[in-house]
C-alpha cells in the first residue's frame, strides 16, 4: 500500500519514519504531476514545497497549529496531507476543491489567500488573537520570496519583529514567484548562495571542528560561535535581525532530516524568528525544474513536456493578442513604456520585453509602486502602458487615483483577466474594474468587442493627454482574426457603435458582451422581437450623439455588461438617463452581488445569465413586462 495513501490527516504523519518520510515526497511528486495533467493547475511552487509542507506537518500539531500558506500556489502538497488526496481530480473544478487555499474548504486553512505577500500580516494577526484569547498554539506564515517584492510583506515583517510576539516565518527561497523574482531584495537573497567565500568559510569550518583532537573539541563551541558571527555579515539574516526576528538559515528546503530538526528546536522557542529554506520550484517535473512555463499548466497536458495532447483549434487569446499588438506599437511609440507587476507572460508584455529591453520595467509583486512609478514617467512626457490584472490592480487603487487621475496623468491601464476567469475563482475574478473605475474622474474607461477593437483603442490611448486610459479585455480567445496593429486605425475617441438595429429594445453591450448580446438578438428575431445592439466601447465618457438617437426610439434600455452589477456601468447609464428622459426605463444585466465560484468560464457565463440565452431571456421578460404596461 502506498504511503499517500495512508494518510487521512497530519497526524497520520507522526508515526512514520524518516525513510518512509522521504519516500512520501516521492509519492507526492508522482502523484501532483500525474492529477494536475489532467486538471491543469499551479503545478510548479507545489513541487518545490512537498518536503517542506510534509515537514512542517510532522514538526507542529495542525492544525491546532496554524500554518497560512501565502497565495496558494505552493499549497497544493498541504491539501494531500491534511485529507484532500482522494478529490484533487476535482482541482479547480465546479464543485471541486479550490486551486487556492480556502478556509470553508479545510479546518487546515487558517486563512484563504489567492493574491501574494498576505501570509505575514494575516499570521501576526492570528498570533495577537492568541494572545489576546490566552491560547497556545503555534502560527506560521509560509511566504515564497517573491512576495519579498510587495510591501506589504515588509510592513508586516516591521509590526511582527517589533512585538516579540511568539510567531514564526518560513521563507520559501526559490528565486521566483511567477517569472524570475527582480529587485534588490532577491540579489539579496541570492548572493549567500553564490558567495564563495561564504561557502569556503563554512566548509573549512566544518572540516576544522570535525578534525580537532579530543583535548581541543571544548573550542568546537566557541568556532562555531564565531561561524554565526561571520554568517551575520554574509547572509540576509541581518537584516531580519535588525527587524526583530531570529534568523535561522539558509538551509535545504529539500532535506527533510535538516527541516525537521530545524522546526524542532524553532518551535520549542518564543518570539519572532525566521527560517529560511531555499528550494527548487518545478522539483521533479521532467520537463523542466524551475522554468517559468511550468508554474501553471493547462487541463490535458502532457505531463513529460507540458504541452497540451490536443492542441487548440481556437484563435489566439486576447493576452496574447495585446502582446504582439503593444510590441508592434512599441516600434510606432518611440515614447511607449510597458509596464508589470510579476507578470510578464501572464500579461503578455513579455513580447515588447523581448523588443524593447530598455523600456520594460517588471517591478516584481508591488502593484501600487507600478500604478505611482508610470505616474512619474508620465510627468516626463512618456507613455506608460501599466499591464496589471483587473483583480490585482485592485491592490493599487489609491495609486491610481491619487497619483495617476487627481494630477490628469495620461496612464494606460490595460486590465487583464477583466471579468469571469473560470477556474481561478473568486479571487482572481475581475469583476469590479467597471465600477471601480467609473468612480474615479478624469478616468476614461474602454472595452473593446474583440481583439482589433482592443488593439485600436491601445492606439486611441496613445494620443489621450489628459487624464488616465483603462482598457479591460477577458481571458478569453479572441473571436476574430487581428491584422498587425499598424494596419488597425485608432477609434474615435468617445464612440459607440450600432451593431444591430432594431424597434423593441436597446441593448447597450459591454465589451464582450457584444457578441453574446448579438447571438440574443438573433434568437429573439426568430421569435418576432426586434432588438437594438449598441457597442458601447467607451463607458466613460459615453457617446452622447448615439445614446440621445437611441432615446428617441427605444422606451426600454438593458444594460449588459461582465462585472457587478453594483455601480456598474448599467448603473451609471440609469442615472444618465434618468436625468435626459425620467420615463425611460434602464434596467442593468451583470454578476449579482455575489462572489463567484470556480467553474470553466463558458458555464459561470451561463450560470450569470451572461450568454445568449441569459440575455434574451431577460429581454424576453423585460419587453413582455414593458408590453404588459402599456396594455395596463
Amino acid at each position: 500500500m502506498a504511503i499517500l495513501e495512508r494518510i487521512d490527516s497530519s497526524s497520520d504523519l507522526k508515526s512514520l519514519t524518516r525513510d518512509e518520510l522521504r519516500a512520501l515526497a516521492g509519492e507526492m511528486r508522482a502523484f501532483l504531476i500525474d492529477s494536475c495533467s489532467r486538471t491543469g493547475g499551479h503545478i510548479g511552487a507545489g513541487l518545490g514545497v512537498v518536503e517542506l509542507a510534509i515537514a512542517l506537518h510532522t514538526a507542529f500539531d495542525t492544525p491546532s497549529d496554524q500554518i497560512v500558506w501565502d497565495v496558494g500556489h505552493q499549497g497544493y502538497p498541504h491539501k494531500l496531507l491534511t485529507g484532500r488526496a482522494n478529490r484533487f481530480d476535482t482541482l479547480r473544478t465546479e464543485d471541486g476543491i479550490s486551486g487556492f487555499l480556502k478556509r470553508a474548504e479545510s479546518p487546515y486553512d487558517a486563512f484563504g489567500a489567492g493574491h501574494a505577500a498576505t501570509a505575514i500580516s494575516a499570521g501576526f494577526g492570528m498570533a495577537v488573537g492568541r494572545d489576546i484569547e490566552g491560547e497556545s498554539f503555534k502560527v506560521v506564515s509560509v511566504l515564497g520570496d517573491g512576495a519579498l517584492t510587495s510591501g506589504l510583506s515588509y510592513e508586516g515583517l516591521n509590526n511582527a519583529g517589533a512585538s516579540g510576539r511568539d510567531f514564526i516565518v518560513v521563507l520559501n527561497d526559490n528565486e521566483m514567484s511567477i517569472a524570475p523574482n527582480v529587485g534588490a531584495m532577491s540579489k539579496y537573497l541570492n548572493s549567500i548562495q553564490r558567495n564563495p567565500i561564504y561557502n569556503r568559510l563554512r566548509s573549512a569550518i566544518g572540516t576544522m571542528v570535525d578534525s580537532m583532537p579530543g583535548p581541543l573539541q571544548g573550542m568546537s563551541t566557541l568556532v562555531r560561535k564565531w561561524e554565526e558571527s561571520m554568517k551575520s555579515f554574509l547572509t540576509p539574516g541581518v537584516l531580519f535581525e535588525e527587524l526583530g526576528f531570529r534568523y535561522f538559515g539558509p538551509i535545504d528546503g529539500h532535506d527533510i532530516d535538516l527541516l525537521l530538526e530545524t522546526f524542532a528546536a524553532v518551535r520549542a522557542m518564543d518570539g519572532p524568528r525566521l527560517v529560511h529554506v531555499v528550494t527548487k520550484k518545478g522539483k521533479g517535473f521532467p520537463a523542466g525544474e524551475n522554468v517559468e512555463k511550468w508554474h501553471a499548466l493547462p487541463a490535458g497536458h502532457d505531463p513529460t513536456t507540458g504541452k497540451l495532447v490536443v492542441a487548440s483549434s481556437a484563435n489566439p487569446g486576447y493576452t496574447a493578442v495585446f502582446g504582439k499588438g503593444l510590441a508592434e506599437l512599441g516600434a510606432i511609440e518611440p515614447r511607449l513604456v510597458a509596464i508589470t507587476a510579476a507578470m510578464p507572460s501572464g500579461t503578455g508584455t513579455g513580447a515588447f520585453a523581448r523588443a524593447f529591453p530598455d523600456r520594460f520595467f517588471d517591478v516584481g509583486i508591488a502593484e501600487g509602486h507600478a500604478v505611482t512609478f508610470a505616474a512619474g514617467l508620465a510627468t516626463r512626457g512618456i507613455k506608460p502602458v501599466c499591464a496589471i490584472y483587473s483583480t490585482f490592480l485592485q491592490r493599487a487603487y489609491d495609486n491610481v487615483i491619487h497619483d495617476c487621475a487627481i494630477q490628469h496623468l495620461p496612464v494606460v491601464f490595460a486590465m487583464d483577466r477583466a471579468g469571469l476567469v473560470g477556474e481561478d475563482g473568486p479571487t482572481h475574478m475581475g469583476l469590479y474594474d467597471i465600477a471601480y473605475m467609473l468612480a474615479v474622474p478624469s478616468m476614461t474607461v474602454t472595452a473593446p468587442k474583440n481583439g482589433t477593437e482592443m488593439l485600436g483603442l491601445l492606439r486611441t490611448s496613445m494620443a489621450h493627454t489628459d487624464g488616465p486610459f483603462s482598457l479591460r479585455y477577458p481571458r478569453d480567445a479572441s473571436p476574430d482574426i487581428v491584422p498587425p496593429i499598424a494596419e488597425i486605425q485608432p477609434i474615435p475617441f468617445g464612440t459607440w457603435e450600432v451593431v444591430r438595429s432594431g424597434s423593441d429594445v436597446a441593448v447597450l453591450a459591454v465589451g464582450t458582451m457584444v457578441g453574446q448580446s448579438l447571438a440574443a438578438a438573433e434568437l429573439l428575431a426568430a421569435e418576432g422581437l426586434s432588438v437594438t445592439v449598441v457597442n458601447c466601447r467607451f463607458l466613460k465618457p459615453h457617446d452622447e450623439v448615439t445614446l440621445n438617437a437611441l432615446l428617441a426610439h427605444h422606451r426600454h434600455i438593458l444594460v449588459v455588461e461582465e462585472g457587478t452589477v453594483v455601480n456598474g456601468f448599467g448603473a451609471y447609464m440609469a442615472s444618465i438617463i434618468g436625468r435626459l428622459d425620467p420615463t425611460i426605463r434602464v434596467s442593468a444585466h451583470g454578476v449579482a452581488d455575489r462572489f463567484v465560484e470556480q467553474a470553466s468560464r463558458k458555464r459561470q457565463l451561463h450560470l450569470t445569465g451572461l450568454d445568449a440565452s441569459g440575455i434574451a431571456e431577460r429581454v424576453r421578460a423585460l419587453h413582455g413586462s414593458a408590453e404588459e404596461a402599456v396594455a395596463g
